[in-house]
């Protein structure tokens, strides 16, 4: 385990490298004092999936160590594809450090691509943690399929996935799927990953995708009763910024790994392009937890020590690798530069998937 922990904190700093010379350290925290306090923590997304996990294995945790004790609620607000719970967040939470928002990338999405939904500007929040994540793919035995190196059986089925939306963070499995040549019908419409994943079970569906931590504590068990097949993670960033196996499932292969089995090679061009920029703004920047605008710099501190904080708890250091995998969760310049690097995309890029979009699915985007 000490291996795969200390592999994932050499990926973040690789991706963050040079973030410490921004000196984003914070102010004192006596001041604050949350006591008798109840926060909020608005999770856009239905309960089940990956960022509802994640939110309630943090939340007792954050309520130990913020000043005070406050009682730390996990409020689900889905709909919108994450839009929808993170504009009434923008619209309603004040600067008192009593409502926090996590978001994923498929809330860094929508505002990536200029959707009409978004009500929200990440540029006026401050970030309070990052966490970057990754993402397993699997599909049914029923397709005949037993393991990874199966994965071509797939190029002559019809596959069906349940979508959250176009531009929500299934925008990555939707840009993969079609660079890897997949006959894939994506149902939009769907509130969270944790629907999709209970339509997979249904046999509504069947191929589908669940974060890690949705993945472990609930796709891990259908592999091990055999009724779903894990095909591939999305893999994670090494320092020189290369895709490799991701090191919570290091016996799965990567997307590149995967493509290369199906193509006999490794992936290029402007379509990859396009995946790995998202795949990039979603998974090592998915999770961040974030404070609204005008909180002051000592609230700020102080969630940011209390998240510290919580990773030296017991209850922390047993089970955080099993619930959330191998992810370090950060804080200060180093989460800040996790934050600028998943709500910035080049406007290349941004209008290529644009016009796509609305070329095959009908998805029109908000003007630049």
């Amino acid at each position: 385990m000490e291996n795969r922990v200390n592999i994932a904190r050499r990926v973040m700093l690789g991706l963050a490298a040079g973030a410490m010379a921004l000196g984003l350290a914070g102010p004192a925290t006596a001041e604050v004092n949350l006591s008798g306090k109840t926060i909020e923590w608005i999770i856009p997304f239905s309960a089940g999936g990956g960022s509802d996990t994640w939110a309630r294995f943090n939340a007792p945790l954050l309520s130990k160590y913020l000043p005070g004790n406050p009682v730390v609620v996990v409020v689900n607000e889905p709909g919108g594809g994450s839009t929808k719970g993170t504009n009434l967040f923008a619209a309603r939470a004040k600067p008192d450090g009593l409502m926090l928002l996590g978001t994923s990338g498929s809330t860094q999405f929508p505002y990536l691509l200029g959707d009409p939904r978004v009500r929200y500007e990440y540029k006026d929040w401050k970030i309070a943690m990052a966490g970057p994540t990754g993402g397993v793919v699997y599909t049914t035995p029923s397709l005949g399929l037993t393991g990874p190196d199966d994965i071509a059986m797939l190029k002559d089925k019809e596959l069906v996935y349940a979508s959250q939306g176009a531009t929500s963070l299934d925008l990555v499995p939707l840009l993969g799927f079609r660079l890897m040549g997949f006959d894939v019908q994506h149902v939009f419409g769907f509130k969270g990953r944790g629907d999709g994943r209970l339509s997979f079970e249904r046999g509504e569906v069947n191929i589908d995708y669940q974060t890690s931590s949705a993945y472990i504590k609930n796709v891990q068990p259908l592999v091990e009763a055999g009724q779903a097949v894990p095909l591939f993670s999305w893999g994670v960033l090494n320092e020189a910024g290369e895709v490799v196996r991701d090191p919570t499932f290091p016996d799965l292969p990567s997307f590149v790994e995967a493509y290369q089995t199906l193509t006999g090679n490794v992936p290029s061009g402007p379509e990859y392009d396009a995946y790995f920029a998202f795949f990039t703004a979603g998974f090592p920047a998915q999770k961040m937890a974030f404070l609204p605008k005008g909180t002051p710099d000592e609230i700020v501190a102080a969630y940011q020590k209390a998240f510290e904080d919580m990773k030296t708890d017991p209850d922390y250091l047993a089970n955080a690798e099993a619930v959330l995998g191998s992810y370090e969760q950060v804080t200060g310049a180093l989460a800040q530069a996790l934050f600028e690097k998943g709500t910035t995309i080049s406007p290349e890029l941004r209008t290529q998937v644009g016009t796509m979009l609305g070329a095959e699915y009908g998805v029109k985007l908000g003007e630049d």
